[in-house]
């Protein structure tokens, strides 16, 4: 396909030692040679959401849940544009922006694994690890608090998405040398023109762009969402699952009593229908993370309270959207579960009692849940679980490697 952006580029015709001996045509090289992008760009801006992503239809009583719209956290000087996203997405495939040309943001967040990664942890440019494993990147446009990574330290996603560049492990550059390795590359500027008006390469134009990319990384189309749109609620058994489907997403949407008398509702941290972090004070609060109880005490990893120094924050992690969660294993922020199985026994019989605890992991004693779930009620989650997969969505083209 040819490249989009294109704009009429005149040929350049010249003789060869003598006006009487054959012309020669010769064309001005094509700056998006090697880049697969539409004539027309890709439809990133105009998203058609779902009536379950802009209307709460959950009962009263579930007063912590609201409808995925209301947490949008793009910000008024950064819509997403289809330029804007498009130069995005090559900015997010470009091995180019690394110390040796080797990694890019795609290969710690692959759209195979829910733009997650199959590691427990990353590989850096050089071979090293990343701290922690890589979170998914899908409905990040709904954490409504807009701060990101696991720690929470970025307040907002423009931020966070240089930090990665700049990481000694990573990708390993810095500033001054992105803008000089993407200004060096012919296809930028005729992308950075249609994306902001000028052919002007900074990185806070970078941050922008790369931005919007990752908000348009909307999933709409799971098995969830087409079964959803037969009912009226997310309460109600769908017709298109299956009964231990159904059980699941029950189990899932209500509270769950221990024999203990404490109660977990999985939603209760997972809110909305985007499946996103919990609201901690209202409808809009300063922060999504909670302490889910992997461990009693914090030692090597103490989650949030690195970046505020709130002691009260101690323990405690962000929680990323549950979309594609079936597909990007392993899980938790040191990638500590392999599986879903593991998950759900964590939360059934491992919750720790640590100090930052949530206080909906306590049960009517102050101790941590034990729901002693059914061996049939685990697989029933799991398989609730893995409806919230979004093939459609990972395999949309617009969201592939331009450089394939």
């Amino acid at each position: 396909m040819r490249s989009l952006f294109l704009f009429l580029l005149s040929a350049l015709i010249f003789s060869c030692s003598s006006p009487k001996e054959d012309e020669y045509t010769v064309l001005m090289p094509d700056p998006f040679i090697g880049l697969n992008l539409p004539n027309t760009p890709f439809n990133y801006s105009d998203i058609d959401l779902p009536a379950h992503y802009t209307q709460n239809a959950f009962p009263p009583q579930a007063q912590f849940q609201r409808e995925a719209i209301s947490f949008d956290n793009t910000p008024v000087n950064n819509s997403v544009t289809n330029a804007g996203a498009t130069l995005g997405r090559v900015l997010f495939y470009d091995e180019k922006l690394s110390a040796n040309g080797t990694v890019s943001c795609a290969s710690c967040h692959q759209a195979a694994f829910g733009f997650s990664d199959p590691e427990r942890l990353s590989e850096g440019f050089e071979g090293e690890r990343t701290r922690r494993h890589s979170m998914g990147l899908v409905n990040a446009r709904f954490y409504f608090s807009g701060k990101f990574f696991w720690d929470e330290r970025a307040a907002s996603l423009e931020e966070q998405v240089l930090q990665p560049i700049q990481d000694e492990v990573e990708m390993g550059l810095n500033l001054n040398d992105l803008e000089r390795i993407v200004s060096e590359q012919a296809y930028y500027p005729p992308l950075f023109e249609a994306a902001f008006g000028s052919e002007t390469i900074s990185s806070e134009r970078i941050g922008l762009a790369l931005a919007q990319f990752v908000r348009s990384l909307v999933s709409t189309t799971s098995k969830y969402d087409l079964a959803r749109a037969e009912v009226a609620n997310p309460m109600l058994d769908f017709p298109a699952f299956t009964a231990q489907e159904n059980r699941g997403k029950t189990l899932f949407f209500s509270p769950i009593e221990s024999s203990t008398g404490g109660a977990v509702n999985c939603a209760g941290c997972h809110v909305s229908e985007a499946f996103v972090g919990p609201i901690p004070n209202g409808p809009i609060g300063p922060s999504s993370a909670i302490n889910n109880g992997l461990d009693a005490v914090s030692t090597d990893d103490h989650g949030v309270f690195e970046a505020t120094r709130n002691p009260n924050d101690r323990g405690k992690f962000k929680s990323p959207s549950l979309r594609n969660i079936g597909i990007r294993p392993p899980y938790m922020h040191d990638g500590r579960f392999a599986t879903l199985e593991e998950v759900i026994e964590h939360y059934n019989s491992g919750i720790q009692d640590h100090p930052t605890l949530a206080p909906p992991l306590r049960d009517n004693n102050g101790n941590p849940v034990r729901l002693n779930l059914s061996e049939e009620d685990k697989a029933a989650l799991v398989a609730f679980l893995h409806t919230l997969t979004d093939y459609n969505m990972l395999e949309d083209e617009k969201f592939s490697d331009p450089f394939q």
